[in-house]
């Protein structure tokens, strides 16, 4: 069988979905791997890495007519899509709410899989691509926003004077947010989080990071362990719980999202107003609406001298780590639904993995 890659749109995607290291594993695994030419020389991959671990270099339109297996970051366009074989699996992160229609258009042709449905069991912490990529994104959102807070991050104390702890806040304690919680720890931050889901109090506490507790919370936290929106006092009591924290905050990384659903709005125009000018606001949130307000997609804001940063594409700004995560997700995905005795693939949709991600 045949797995095939074609290049995403540079200009908003540098992932990739095969690496050499993993393309390999296909080979050994019983596959083909037909790659585009030059795919990842925008992130410093050359042809010959994939040459030399077994892969064969090919047009687009070649690989789209061939491929068995198409494994793409981004839904491919309705052009690319048209080429395609009949009953061919399409493997990716589709994202189905912007893009029910074109799916629908082609859900009966192909097996379309996305990954960002994937169930949040055990045995599919391994292809957990939301995990994967939320990790570094979380990671990224520190490292960029301290880079804009004019003062040092840690405690230190000189003959001159001492230089206090800059102050954080997560709001958001998923994946994201619990490794910004770490790394913002690592760098000498002193760290506040706050999140719907009581249990993540005890997530964010072994991290070492305090966290903020709404007056007479509930856990609004689903089944499939993901937050779900809150109710009005709730939110009321929130407000003001993070209205008092942020005037002694310097930094807020937001993490917050609903799936589905608009990112909830926490940090509002009277909050910033109270912060302390120079304060950075870095919202990860930013392309389902943000967290924040003022948040402007992939723009830099001011207001009332704080910072206030729409990131959309973050995961852009760490391509090669990404991708090499993000192929292994697919790899893994791939062996759950491939028979390797008979060589075909089994679409057994008694298996919740591919139930839950086969868009039907």
């Amino acid at each position: 069988m045949i797995i095939g890659s074609i290049s995403e749109n540079k200009n908003l995607e540098k992932r990739i979905s095969i690496t050499p290291e993993i393309s390999k594993k296909y080979i050994s695994s019983g596959f083909k791997v037909k790659m585009e030419k030059g795919i990842a020389e925008h992130i410093g991959i050359k042809d010959e890495e994939f040459v030399k671990e077994g892969c064969s270099l090919d047009t687009r339109e070649n690989i789209l007519k061939e491929s068995d297996i198409l494994l793409q970051m981004n839904l491919p366009t309705e052009e690319n899509l048209k080429h395609l074989k009949e009953k061919n699996l399409l493997i990716g992160n589709f994202n189905i709410n912007n893009n029910q229609d074109i799916i629908n258009k082609f859900k009966k042709k192909l097996s379309i899989f996305s990954l960002e449905m994937l169930p949040r069991i055990t045995r599919a912490q391994s292809m957990d691509i939301l995990s994967s990529q939320a990790n570094l994104a979380g990671y990224k959102a520190v490292i960029d926003s301290f880079s804009l807070f004019k003062k040092a991050i840690p405690m230190m104390m000189t003959a001159a004077g001492t230089i206090p702890a800059a102050k954080v806040l997560i709001v958001g304690a998923g994946v994201a947010g619990l490794q910004a919680i770490a790394t913002a720890k690592r760098m000498g931050a002193i760290v506040y989080a706050t999140d719907v889901r009581m249990a993540s109090k005890e997530q964010v506490e072994s991290l070492g990071g305090k966290f903020l507790v709404v007056e007479g919370s509930e856990n609004l936290e689903t089944e499939g362990g993901y937050a779900k929106e809150a109710s009005e006092d709730f939110k009321k009591k929130q407000e003001s719980l993070i209205y008092e924290t942020l005037k002694k905050i310097d930094v807020v990384i937001c993490t917050a999202l609903i799936p589905g659903k608009k990112a909830p709005k926490i940090i509002n125009e009277h909050m910033i107003e109270n912060m302390q000018p120079g304060s950075v606001i870095y919202d990860l949130a930013a392309s389902q609406g943000g967290n924040a307000a003022y948040t402007k997609v992939d723009e830099i804001v001011e207001k009332n001298g704080v910072i206030i940063v729409g990131e959309s594409i973050i995961l852009n700004k760490l391509p090669v780590s990404a991708s090499n995560l993000y192929a292994k997700n697919l790899f893994n995905f791939v062996l759950n639904i491939y028979d390797k005795k008979e060589k075909v693939m089994n679409i057994n949709l008694e298996d919740e993995i591919i139930s839950k991600t086969l868009i039907r």
